[in-house]
């Protein structure tokens, strides 16, 4: 027996901390934590084996979602600077992805929660380590998009990072790309987001964009209104009904760009006026 089969073994006998099971030549430790059903009365077990946190062999019947040849989406536990992240495999022990299959920069390292598509490498120790997948795999999930796709907003995960940009595939298979021009800041591998389709290309990709419609856009004015906010929890003492000459020395800018400004916020949703002041909406 060695680590990453799948196995059908036979009980040999009960313990107090679980099952030993033997293939009639070894044994290995079935515990009760690794049992996920009723095995009481059978004769044998189907079980993957793998290595425990102290060193041992041991066995336990929950299967991986990924193999050597089969990908899957995992999801992201725990990152370790300098080391890589780890993720979530569907067994007790997690599957590190080394720092060499990461981002040079780990500002951009996938976090807790996100998700990469993944396929699993165990080696003669045990070790259980996870690999993204290469493009000619991930593109097996791709589907081509239609030109009604224009202007809608897609889901979907970051699957890839270069120099120029960012690669996303949508939730229903639509490969997309972000050029760095498209965006503010530039997303995590791994990363779910949800950006505008603003090229349905030939190949059936996308062009997308993080980047919001010219009409959605808050101005310079809006933008540094809602940053003096947000410096004082979300409230100021202005509206627009305050004095011109305040405005004037608070934001350096005329009442009637202060009311343009505060007009654009509130027809965002983004802010609200109450007994002269202005609150940001949360």
């Amino acid at each position: 027996m060695r680590p990453g089969q799948q196995l059908t073994l036979q009980i040999d006998h009960k313990a107090d901390y679980g099952y030993f099971l033997t293939d009639g030549d070894e044994s290995i430790l079935l515990h009760h934590s690794e049992i996920i059903e009723d095995i009481d009365g059978l004769e044998e077990v189907d079980v993957f084996v793998y290595v425990d946190h102290e060193g041992r062999l041991a066995a336990t019947m929950r299967k991986p979602i990924i193999s050597a040849d089969h990908y899957d989406w995992v999801e992201v536990v725990d990152a370790v600077s300098g080391m890589g992240v780890f993720v979530d495999v569907g067994l007790t022990k997690d599957a590190l992805v080394a720092n060499e299959h990461l981002p040079p920069y780990e500002s951009v390292w996938p976090k807790k929660g996100d998700r990469l598509y993944c396929m699993l490498k165990i080696t003669s120790h045990g070790r259980m380590f996870a690999k993204p997948a290469p493009e000619d795999k991930i593109s097996e999930l791709f589907h081509d998009a239609s030109p009604d796709f224009m202007n809608k907003e897609l889901s979907g995960t970051v699957y890839r990072l270069i120099a120029s940009g960012s690669f996303m595939i949508s939730d229903g298979g639509i490969r997309g790309f972000i050029h760095s021009s498209e965006r503010k800041e530039e997303p995590r591998l791994g990363e779910k987001l949800t950006a505008r389709v603003i090229k349905v290309k030939e190949d059936g990709s996308v062009n997308l964009s993080l980047l919001p419609r010219k009409q959605d856009a808050l101005s310079v004015d809006a933008e540094e209104i809602l940053s003096y906010m947000r410096s004082r929890n979300g409230a100021m003492p202005y509206w627009d009904k305050s004095d011109p000459e305040d405005i004037k020395t608070r934001f350096n800018m005329s009442k009637a760009a202060f009311k343009r400004a505060l007009g654009h916020l509130m027809k965002q949703d983004k802010v609200y006026q109450e007994e002269g002041w202005t609150y940001e909406k949360k």
